[in-house]
């Protein structure tokens, strides 16, 4: 299925590594220009090699962190007219309790999974309105279906920015122009690995036995290899997505139960 994205330009954030790393090489895969961005500039640019020696499509790596606005800035300089965001923020979740949280750390999360995001949209958006198209996409998590205890500071940042996008796409699907979530659960990245070394030491238990935990609580049995999540992402900025926007796509094996 041609998904009418080639001679297209993205951005793809934390595009290092696991799941961004993935939807940088599924939209290059379509014949989509990337520009990519992570921390470790090592590890991107051995990122950006090997998604052109895999795909052939145009690959520009800006090290840096997302969530720093001069970052952001050398990003967009490196690709002012993209078509295609990708706001991976890549600060991984750390459970906290709720009267352990700092008013510091309540904005800090704010910036990291709201506001870097929010900041990427409004640099962006008006540019895909007058060109006619335009697809953003946000990485989440699946969990904002479902909180979890522990959570509630990136529970609430990634839920207003749910709520800011979904206000937004109101304005700006006329102009074939998307805005959604894709909820992703247990994919095998590092990231899941390093999060469940973390849960199996603070609950005095065994790595191993975290992971048959998880794998037997997920419907589907198994971890997502990430390519699984890379591809949903290129469909849904594809020519053939432009009725779907403001949804929270969850993408987790069965595991959330609800209809809604």
């Amino acid at each position: 299925m041609d998904l009418g994205l080639k001679g297209r330009k993205a951005i793809v954030s934390a595009a290092s590594k696991g799941l961004g790393k993935a939807c940088a090489m599924s939209l290059a895969r379509e014949g989509v220009a990337v520009t990519i961005m992570a921390r470790t500039a090592a590890d991107l640019e051995e990122a950006a090699v090997e998604i052109n020696a895999a795909t052939g499509s145009e690959v520009v790596p800006v090290a840096g962190d997302f969530n720093r606005q001069e970052d952001r800035d050398r990003l967009l300089t490196a690709c002012p007219e993209p078509d295609i965001v990708v706001n991976n923020p890549g600060v991984r979740q750390v459970p906290t309790p709720y009267q352990d949280i700092t008013n510091d750390e309540w904005l800090q999360w704010l910036n990291d999974h709201f506001l870097s995001s929010m900041s990427m949209i409004q640099a962006t958006a008006p540019g895909m309105t007058e060109r006619g198209f335009g697809r953003i996409v946000n990485m989440s998590v699946s969990f904002i279906k479902f909180p979890q205890s522990g959570f509630a500071h990136t529970h609430a940042a990634r839920l207003a920015l749910s709520g800011a996008e979904a206000a937004i796409s109101r304005d700006l699907i006329r102009h074939n122009e998307t805005n959604n979530t894709v909820c992703p659960g247990l994919f095998d990245t590092d990231a899941l690995h390093t999060n469940l070394h973390g849960h199996a030491k603070r609950g005095n238990t065994t790595y191993e036995a975290i992971v048959a935990d998880r794998k037997e609580n997920c419907p589907a049995g198994r971890f997502a290899d990430p390519s699984e999540c890379g591809d949903l992402v290129a469909y849904i900025c594809s020519s053939q997505a432009g009725f779907m926007s403001a949804q929270n796509i969850i993408n987790d094996g069965g595991v959330y139960q609800g209809l809604f």
